[in-house]
């Protein structure tokens, strides 16, 4: 069956949804070891999440790009993430789902979260046909995310460093047997219908 185009896919259970980031250990490590985001932390600054770990790994290199040399998996609460989408915006301009720009330009200026929706990755990080959701928080929904969402934070830079040596190795079946295991994530159209572009 073809996959939708706009679909969240992400590894989540009855509870929590896993989204990543990607930072200079001088942030990673400490919110690793404490479960918490340290000081240095801004949470006045727009933070981006990612519930597809492909994604995540070719926004970062794989954990090789300066400043994004630790990578997170951040186990949030289904509620905090579904709050976020209720709130947010599409980042651009979209026909049909706003009524004009100013529209949108509203919308975008008080909404505490917004949605791009990327090409999502196969393991070479090559573009897929369909898209991969990002979802910027900001304001209200940063420090919600930090304060009240996180559930737990992981340090999973040693995983995407074995699955890249054995996709550089040409080991594609023992790199996708490590991949997290994401499932299409169960957002009705209430959830979503004004994040389709």
């Amino acid at each position: 069956m073809k996959e939708p185009e706009h679909r969240i896919r992400a590894q989540y259970g009855a509870s929590t949804v896993t989204v990543y980031q990607a930072y200079a250990p001088g942030i990673g490590l400490p919110a690793a070891r404490d479960g918490r985001f340290p000081p240095a932390w801004k949470r006045d600054r727009m933070t981006w999440i990612k519930p597809s770990f492909l994604w995540m790994m070719y926004r970062c290199g794989w954990g090789t790009k300066e400043g994004q040399q630790t990578v997170l998996a951040v186990e949030i609460t289904r509620e905090g993430f579904e709050w976020a989408l209720r709130h947010a915006c599409l980042s651009h301009y979209a026909p049909g789902v706003h009524a004009d720009r100013d529209d949108w330009k509203r919308q975008l200026t008080a909404a505490p979260a917004r949605v791009q929706w990327d090409p999502e990755r196969d393991l070479h990080l090559q573009p897929l046909p369909h898209r991969s959701l990002q979802l910027g928080l900001s304001g209200e929904a940063s420090r919600r995310y930090a304060d009240e969402w996180t559930v737990a934070i992981r340090d999973v830079t040693p995983l995407a460093a074995e699955i890249r040596v054995h996709v550089r190795e040409g080991r594609t079946e023992q790199a996708a047997a490590l991949l997290p295991e994401e499932r299409p994530y169960p957002a009705d159209d209430e959830l979503l219908r004004h994040l389709r572009r």
